[in-house]
């Protein structure tokens, strides 16, 4: 392979990256070097250029990640593993999906701006899974390329953070099968996987296939682990007023945060208000013990059953033309404890109700009172369950090639489906509920009373009374009447096609001016089919729509790009990029987006880089027409003027209800990066990189937080209020908020990265240290500007430590790989919007060690520990930190086979 071969670097120079990937898998990137070094590596095909060249890097950081490192994370999933990179956010993850319908996705998050703008490819295209990871088996994963800035101009739309390219390995041979386990510490996490890859030629080389598969079984953490992680189940408590009045809080462990509300219900009013009662019915006075905090009944860790599998065939039609084609298959299962019903945790209640003791009837009879109120978290008939299917089916055919000297061409068309079938099990359905606890006795019966009515068409012949009174007091009968199973089966389409040709039209001073041009075309679509009771608005928690969804758009692009060298001497290497996108959305109409960067190399060893980009992303299928979803944290309600009644909390745990929006348009982007390299000839093997980003996104597309709609509210938005409900204290209750083109974003900071390899006795001994410092990450909703750069407590939704950061080594020989890995998290505030005593959380430091052993040649043992210190994390008043590790210690050990 010659060196024309070898593809556009973006930052740094595929020479090293190819042979830090070549030999021994190690990922580096942000690295200048010498082109005349390139000859003989495989091809390397880079996010940030449409354009194949050699002798030019990019303007625009990347930072690649190759199959070793991949491998030797051993994490659940790919995305995992990208995750561990200081430019991630974790947003979504086994132990964060809790109590949300986000379980069984895995999706990736450049900057903490959102998943939606991190575009992720799969060899260079589109595929249906739209950011879950899951989908894409990772024992076939040669490298991660992912530009950490704009790349719109070159991908389209959504890659305002970043672009994440997963080049799968198209040049399998032979036969490759693993199998692993793991479990924490704490004897819980158990998780089992198991790969496998086949590939061979055929046709006396013309032809190529190659197949792949894995499979996990990640058995979850359940609600019992919680009572081995201390750090669960802490609240903000409020201890004080300030000078102005406002409410002074403080982070403690333990909480009860549902008070007065217990499991088997509490009299809220009348002469017995704050008697709770007990399973056999009978009522005494509240104790502190009574009362649960909502997070310690929900599990520590979501189960998942996947399968990813890949499978592709490629000929050589002729000697510059390949025809290829490949297929994806993927499924997740997901069954999970949800949350428990918390939209009627307070009714009333008849005084004579037979399922009473005569001795309690008596008791409110003697007070002259006919009905109470009831408060009861009813983690027993109504808790919420959660099932969720995902099976995404694609095929693709292509074709590549040469039609001229220097001048090549390739093209593409995919269709793929991805089936979401989701159940939400025992939901309560609030018109049955209240019809079942509505009880009289008849002949020594006890019957709703709706059945006692002599009149035959107020009778409702399937109501069965339900007791309240006492945990699992119900009968059988009675939980099946007030509870149903909201289901939602949603169909997603993705039809996509493109082509590109590239080649170098004119011969300047200082080199060939190369261009590429091209044009995408996709099609995206969405239905949705759902139960007869979701259409009748039936359930008191509507996670599923009362709406069937159904939408699609189309768009029409075409782009262009150019690299033109300036100077090309052995002081200075001056070169020029630009590129430019037309997209025309069917919904939103047209719009541009531009790049424009250079490159300037100074005697070999310093390069200097900058780009300007203008970048969009348009509302995509979620945005647009989603489905309300549902979510449960601790909010801030910024509407608390005249709210003076006893009961009233400023920071309640209400259900959020999230939805799309069809009126949205694209939002812009402007991003500015630049920085220097540094490889030194008389240093070989070290580079070094730093470079600055500053994002800047308009008009930007996001559902508002909670308590910018409150703020709103108070400011005297009729349609912010319209979207709050609230119980007979002022207390929120459920709000409703959807997606809006209301908002703009700004983040700044620097990307660090150094690596070094060099050659040891026996092998070779390399180090990598990646950092990322934020130096801010600003949030305007018009009503709220937030900088949450700092701010890492578990309920901040975007924020993000100030500094974080890697530093890896491993030692390599033929036989024997022995790598370390610490991960610095930094600390903060737990959140920077509210007034907290104790509001700092330090910084956490995370020890990983691994080891690999080759023996007979074709087998490998590997193992590997994570958190080595079991070090904790702050105290977690949610569900889940997207910061630091939630689990604790972990171990993991494997066989791998090759032949």
């Amino acid at each position: 392979m010659n060196v024309r071969q070898i593809a556009l670097r973006s930052s740094l120079s595929a020479s090293v990256a190819g042979m830090a990937l070549l030999a021994g898998g190690q990922a580096f990137a942000q690295t200048a070097s010498k082109t005349e070094q390139t000859d003989g590596l495989e091809e390397i095909v880079v996010s940030g250029s449409r354009i194949e060249r050699a002798g030019f890097d990019q303007p625009t950081p990347t930072t690649v990640l190759g199959a070793d490192e991949i491998q030797r994370s051993a994490r659940l999933n790919l995305q995992q593993s990208l995750n561990d990179l200081p430019q991630m956010r974790n947003s979504v993850s086994p132990n964060q999906s809790i109590g949300n319908t986000s379980a069984g996705t895995a999706p990736i998050e450049f900057r903490g701006l959102g998943i939606d703008r991190t575009l992720t490819l799969l060899n260079g295209r589109r595929f249906i899974g739209d950011n879950n990871l899951n989908f894409v088996p990772s024992n076939l994963v040669e490298r991660v390329e992912m530009v950490t800035g704009g790349a719109s101009a070159a991908w389209g739309s959504g890659a305002v953070a970043g672009v994440a390219n997963i080049m799968l390995n198209k040049d399998l041979e032979g036969v490759t099968v693993s199998a692993q386990t793991g479990r924490s510490s704490r004897s819980d996490g158990e998780r089992h996987a198991f790969d496998g890859s086949f590939g061979t030629h055929f046709a006396g080389g013309a032809g190529h296939f190659m197949i792949g598969a894995e499979y996990v079984n990640d058995k979850g953490i359940g609600v019992s682990g919680r009572r081995d992680r201390p750090w669960y189940g802490a609240d903000l408590v409020m201890v004080d007023q300030d000078a102005a009045g406002n409410p002074v809080f403080e982070l403690q462990p333990n909480v009860a945060n549902l008070a007065p509300l217990t499991y088997g219900g509490t009299i809220l009013s009348g002469v017995l208000a704050g008697q709770v009662f007990d399973p056999d019915g009978s009522v005494r006075p509240g104790e502190a013990s009574d009362f649960p905090n909502l997070y310690n009944t929900l599990i520590v860790g979501s189960p998942l059953e996947r399968l990813s599998s890949y499978a592709r065939v490629s000929y050589d039609i002729a000697d510059n033309t390949t025809v290829w084609a490949d297929v994806v298959y993927g499924r997740t299962d997901v069954d999970q404890l949800f949350v428990p019903e918390l939209t009627l945790l307070a009714f009333p209640v008849s005084a004579t109700n037979p399922f009473l003791s005569p001795a309690i009837q008596q008791q409110l009879a003697d007070a002259g009172e006919d009905v109470f109120l009831m408060g009861r978290f009813s983690r027993d008939a109504l808790f919420l369950r959660f099932d969720a299917v995902r099976e995404t089916k694609e095929a693709a055919i292509g074709i590549e090639g040469n039609f001229a000297a220097g001048w090549k061409y390739d093209a593409h068309f995919s269709h793929g489906e991805l089936d979401d079938r989701q159940r939400l099990h025992n939901a309560m359905i609030t018109g049955n509920f209240l019809r079942a606890i509505d009880a009289v006795e008849v002949g020594g019966q006890i019957v709703c009373s709706v059945n006692a009515d002599a009149d035959p068409t107020n009778d409702d012949p399937a109501c069965a009374a339900f007791n309240p009174f006492g945990e699992g007091n119900f009968s059988p009968a009675a939980r099946a009447y007030v509870s149903g199973t909201q289901m939602s089966n949603v169909v997603r389409k993705l039809d996509s096609g493109a082509f590109r040709v590239q080649g170098d039209p004119l011969q300047l001073w200082a080199g060939p001016l190369a261009i590429a041009f091209g044009a995408e075309w996709r099609r995206e679509e969405q239905t949705e089919d759902i139960g007869a009771l979701d259409a009748a608005d039936a359930f008191s928690t509507p996670v599923v729509s009362n709406t069937p969804l159904e939408g699609s758009f189309n768009v029409k692009e075409g782009f262009f790009e150019a690299l033109a060298p300036l100077v090309d001497n052995d002081a200075l290497e001056l070169h020029w990029n630009g590129a430019a996108r037309y997209s025309d959305y069917s919904l939103s109409g047209g719009i541009w987006s531009w790049k424009l960067g250079g490159t300037a190399r100074l005697y070999k060893d310093v390069l200097f880089r900058v780009t300007r980009s203008r970048d969009i992303r348009a509302p995509n299928i979620s945005d647009l027409f989603a489905v309300n979803t549902i979510n449960v944290r601790p909010v801030d309600d910024n509407d608390r003027e005249g709210r003076n009644h006893p009961g009233y909390d400023p920071n309640p745990s209400p259900v959020i209800l999230s939805g799309g929006n069809r009126n949205l348009v694209p939002e812009i982007a402007r991003s500015w990066t630049g920085g220097v390299t540094f490889s030194p000839s008389f240093l070989s093997g070290f580079n070094f990189s730093v470079d600055y980003f500053d994002i800047e996104i308009a008009n930007a597309i996001t559902v508002p937080d909670v308590a910018d709609v409150t703020a709103a509210c108070a400011a005297g938005d009729a349609g912010a209020c319209s979207s709050v409900i609230r119980d007979e204290t002022g207390t929120i209750t459920r709000i409703s908020i959807i997606s809006q083109n209301i908002a703009s974003f700004e983040t700044s900071g620097f990307d660090f990265e150094a690596t070094y390899r060099l050659p040891v006795v026996s092998g070779s001994l390399s180090f990598r240290a990646l950092a990322t410092y934020v130096d801010e990450l600003i949030f305007n909703l018009g009503t709220n500007v937030r900088n949450t750069a700092g701010s890492v407590g578990d309920p901040v939704p975007a924020g993000l430590p100030k500094w974080r950061g890697t530093l890896s080594a491993a030692y390599q020989t033929d036989a024997l790989t022995v790598d370390a890995r610490i991960r610095y998290v930094g600390g903060g505030d737990f959140n920077k919007a509210q007034n907290i005593v104790n509001p700092r959380i330090s910084a956490r430091t995370y020890v990983d060690l691994g080891a690999d052993f080759t023996i007979f040649d074709n087998y490998t043992l590997f193992g590997r520990v994570s958190n080595l210190f079991d070090e904790a994390p702050p105290l977690i008043t949610t569900t889940y930190s997207p910061h630091y590790d939630v689990v604790g210690r972990y171990y993991t050990v494997g066989l791998r086979a090759s032949f």
